[in-house]
């Protein structure tokens, strides 16, 4: 079913074809009776895990960028997803980069996008937030506004944490997009210290603890995380997302020329895998023979329910689907959950 679907989608611009199938996708599920109908062909699969203090029916999630203002949740629920990451959200509504910005390698499984933080800002998300559906572990992906400089960006991280703080289950600081420009440059240990420092001083996160991710970049050197790893420790960070889009190329089969005709942005999809799975492997390690090893949730390049054993069993607590689910549609979800449930 799926695949007749893409076929018509994929020849539209990527980015209509994405808010124009959520759509169809949302109004289908509100009519009575469509829920069940959905359910016989992509049934829900269960697995229970407790992590971060959290109940999660699988350890499916959806990852951030896929549903930036949390406008779909109740079609991720009906997908059988046992958590989302909304976002990135900022504290000031944005539009983002100008538009042509998401585009597909279809010889490469692969999309390039330099979406840049569009999303309708905090107090936007709030109210949908509000009326999430039961049985879904939510994250709020957080980042700065384009136009707030690096000097004046942990202003934004605390305004969103501390709006969004009553509404979601767990944070995540985006740090690692490569569409922001200067983000990665905060990707070191002195503003990730203040950072998490101020975050844990807040009142509400004082009363009430939600655990906090950080998302970073599969472009880090080795030297990079390392110096980060006594920060993560001090504060005892509860994940590592691992890994954002890349902005290296190499290896693709879509022609140079037609890479230099679609521009920058970062890539996902099956050619970010080997990296990501190669990050994941090495953080594991890494944080084994230190001592302190925060959950590290795998996403990048998962494109099958074997992509994802794959990551389980290089240390990840749970995985994280976004380019696959373009590709494959809703029966990822399940063939995912499966395959880690056995």
């Amino acid at each position: 079913m799926y695949s007749l679907l893409r076929q018509f989608m994929f020849r539209l611009d990527a980015e209509r074809a994405h808010h124009l199938t959520l759509n169809m996708a949302s109004l289908w599920l509100r009519i009575p009776g469509m829920a069940w109908l959905w359910a016989q062909f992509w049934p829900k699969v269960l697995d229970p895990w407790e992590g971060l203090g959290l109940h999660w029916s699988n350890r499916v999630g959806l990852a951030a960028g896929f549903d930036k203002d949390a406008r779909y949740l109740h079609v991720w629920r009906a997908m059988g997803f046992g958590s989302v990451e909304v976002g990135t959200l900022t504290p000031r509504p944005q539009p983002g980069n100008p538009k042509p910005r998401l585009f597909r390698l279809l010889q490469d499984q692969a999309l390039i996008n330099r979406l840049g933080f569009n999303n309708g800002g905090v107090a936007a998300a709030i109210p949908r937030l509000k009326h999430r559906p039961s049985g879904l572990v939510v994250g709020a992906n957080i980042g700065k506004n384009k136009d707030t400089s690096n000097t004046e960006a942990l202003g934004d991280y605390l305004k969103c944490f501390e709006e969004l703080h009553p509404w979601v289950d767990y944070f995540t600081i985006n740090l690692s997009s490569p569409n922001t420009p200067g983000l990665r440059e905060l990707q070191e240990a002195n503003f990730i210290d203040s950072l998490l420092q101020h975050l844990h001083d807040l009142p509400c996160q004082q009363t009430k603890p939600r655990p906090i991710c950080i998302k970073l970049a599969p472009d880090m050197e080795p030297a990079q995380w390392q110096s980060l790893w006594k920060v993560l420790s001090k504060h005892r960070v509860s994940g590592l997302v691992l890994t954002n889009t890349t902005v290296d190329r190499t290896g693709l089969k879509t022609s140079p020329e037609e890479l230099e005709r679609l521009g920058n942005g970062g890539l996902s999809g099956a050619p970010l895998a080997p990296k990501s799975a190669a990050v994941l492997e090495a953080m594991r390690q890494y944080g084994e023979q230190e001592g302190f090893l925060p959950a590290l949730v795998a996403v990048g390049g998962i494109m099958s329910g074997e992509d994802a054993m794959q990551r389980m069993h290089g240390g990840a607590s749970w995985v994280q689907v976004y380019t696959g689910l373009v590709y494959r549609g809703p029966a990822l979800v399940g063939e995912i959950a499966s395959a880690i449930r056995t």
